[in-house]
């Protein structure tokens, strides 16, 4: 009885916590008599607990949370938009009487902006390695499949980011349901060993245990295949799991809080760490050179590699573990290429001469952002100005004067096209620069530095674009 009254309790929480973090935005729309009630609800329900859909090929096509199976509320929109309501006037005029914060019901409101936070930081986490691996100048020699992103894929991670939403939420419910968490000190030096033992010996093995249950037949055709979509593997691929694979992350965390050993800096560290090493996995790019694994042999049971779990996307059934390789050596399941293609990779020698070059420049200050190192969301549409995006403008004026330092092009995009590798080279030039005149010498330079690196590396066909055709001396 005691663990169906806790279950309950949790549910009743998960549904206060949801209502509740939708009061302040609510209810200013309500107030402004701009608001449809049935709307936010049928999205939220769709969000949270979801419906399948079916594509074209009537195979099972579902959004993120949408793989926890179809759910009837028995509720219809207008009787959920009044209890939504309801429930959003009541509790809030009741918890701003008992001094409780409105959006996150604890009586520590610190913790919404921490939570806020570590939302904003894990975000940034993603998009800075995704920035990092499409710097193909950079990282070209060291990728480890060759083969581009395509437009199905891109469409497939498009929400990438709910889960940092259902995390959040996830966090609020710990929150009320273990109120001590409001109150941890900022440093313990006693939690991090804590937090490192329950990883090692209870999330780990729990993790690999359940990864390899979620390959089972009805396990992966159900949940799991949302994940192994994506064979070319991107940090935002890491996000891309069923609720089922989520709550692994807060079980070294709330353990060490119940030790007594938890702070506030332990959380953001653990969760942030536990984040870059996800987006490291699922990179596509191999950063951790072979000739560490040979000066520390056992390192390599202790951390797995961007190779090492690229090889459990194009052959499954191997390297299933979450960090830490251990549990593959001991249970056997290590695919044995591992070693010799981390060794292949990392050795920088892995990069494909193209067949065909397009030699583009920049045309804008803005226009900049459709680059595919900046955001996914900008390059794959075509260019447009938004407004929201004025405030990165000194920023892009920053990085247009910092160009001028360069002096040769840089390899921007990539794509093949039957059997064909055909790369976009960037000469680091805006439009307006092409009509310089003391400009003009040194970009005839760079364009005549690329045509002929072009043809000493065996480049079949050159092609020049716009500006880069007509610049005279």
């Amino acid at each position: 009885m005691g663990v169906l009254c806790f279950l309950q309790l949790i549910l009743q929480r998960i549904w206060r916590v949801v209502m509740m973090t939708m009061t302040m935005n609510l209810k200013l729309k309500v107030l402004l008599g701009s608001y449809d009630c049935g709307s936010i609800s049928l999205v939220w329900v769709k969000k949270f607990i979801g419906s399948a859909q079916r594509d074209e090929t009537g195979r099972g096509q579902y959004e993120l949370w949408e793989r926890i199976g179809i759910v009837n509320t028995g509720l219809s929109e207008e009787m959920m938009s009044k209890g939504l309501i309801e429930t959003i006037y009541c509790s809030s005029n009741q918890l701003q009487e008992e001094g409780t914060c409105v959006i996150c019901l604890t009586q520590n409101p610190s913790w919404c902006l921490h939570i806020l936070l570590l939302c904003a930081l894990r975000g940034l986490v993603h998009q800075l390695w995704f920035s990092f691996c499409n710097m193909l100048f950079l990282t070209r020699n060291r990728r480890i499949l060759q083969q581009g992103i395509d437009f199905k894929q891109i469409d497939h991670e498009w929400h990438w980011d709910s889960f940092i939403i259902l995390q959040a939420v996830m966090a609020y419910v710990a929150l009320l349901s273990f109120p001590f968490l409001e109150n941890l000190p900022s440093w313990n030096t006693k939690g991090i060993m804590c937090c490192i033992v329950i990883h090692v010996g209870i999330s780990e093995p729990l993790y690999y245990w359940f990864h390899r249950l979620l390959h089972t037949q009805y396990f992966f055709s159900h949940y799991h295949s949302l994940h192994h979509a994506s064979i070319v593997t991107q940090p935002f691929t890491a996000g891309m799991a069923t609720l089922l694979e989520h709550p692994i992350i807060g079980i070294p965390i709330l353990g060490t809080c119940l030790y007594g050993h938890g702070s506030i800096s332990l959380i953001y560290g653990y969760i942030l760490v536990f984040g870059f090493l996800r987006c490291m996995g699922h990179s596509n790019v191999e950063i951790i050179p072979h000739v560490l694994f040979q000066i520390f042999p056992l390192l390599k049971y202790f951390l797995y590699t961007p190779t090492y779990h690229s090889l459990h996307h194009t052959e499954m059934n191997t390297n299933f573990c979450l960090f830490m390789p251990l549990d593959d050596s001991i249970w056997k399941t290590i695919n044995t290429k591992s070693w010799h293609f981390h060794e292949r990779t990392s050795s920088g020698k892995n990069e494909r001469i193209a067949d065909f070059v397009f030699l583009v420049h920049l045309v804008d200050i803005m226009a900049a952002l459709h680059f595919p190192i900046f955001f996914r969301s900008l390059s794959s549409h075509k260019f447009s100005i938004k407004l929201f995006l004025i405030p990165t403008w000194p920023f892009l004026f920053l990085l247009m004067n910092l160009s001028w330092v360069l002096h040769t092009t840089i390899v921007g995009t990539f794509y093949n096209l039957r059997g064909r590798l055909h790369q976009t080279w960037l000469v680091p030039r805006y439009g307006f620069q092409y009509f310089l005149p003391f400009a003009k010498e040194g970009i005839n330079k760079v364009i005549e530095e690329a045509i002929l690196e072009a043809d000493r590396i065996g480049v079949k066909v050159i092609s020049l674009a716009a500006l880069n055709k007509v610049l005279d001396s």
